[in-house]
């Protein structure tokens, strides 16, 4: 008996409910506006703010550029490229992000001692 011709039953897969939807809904009469624009309410669980995540997309899409070039595609290539570069700008701005709170403490750090001595000079000095 030959079954190849025979069609084979549908059988359906019990539904997992063990996800969790998101509770907010673009539709909502809320008085706060936030999520009527769907950028705001966009969730990238954090990809954008992890520089090693962004600096490892930026070469990604470097490579992809230079892959795009030797195959001879050169738009294919200036659309990587033009990726590449918004993940440079990104890279960027995430690492003046987290020099800057290193370089305000090392300032207040200098004006502290500044102020420390200018108090024990003013203090030898009255005494």
């Amino acid at each position: 008996m030959n079954n190849n011709n025979r069609r084979r039953n549908f059988r359906s897969r019990p539904q997992k409910n063990n996800f969790r939807r998101r509770s907010v809904s673009l539709n909502s009469n809320n008085s706060n506006n936030l999520h009527s624009n769907g950028n705001l309410s966009f969730s990238r669980n954090g990809s954008m703010n992890n520089i090693h995540n962004v600096e490892k997309t930026m070469l990604k899409y470097q490579q992809l550029a230079k892959d795009a070039q030797s195959n001879g595609d050169p738009v294919l290539s200036q659309n990587y490229l033009q990726h590449a570069d918004h993940y440079l700008r990104r890279y960027n701005e995430l690492n003046q992000k987290r020099e800057n709170p290193a370089e305000k403490q090392l300032e207040e750090d200098k004006s502290l001692l500044k102020e420390d001595m200018i108090e024990k000079e003013a203090q030898s000095i009255s005494s």
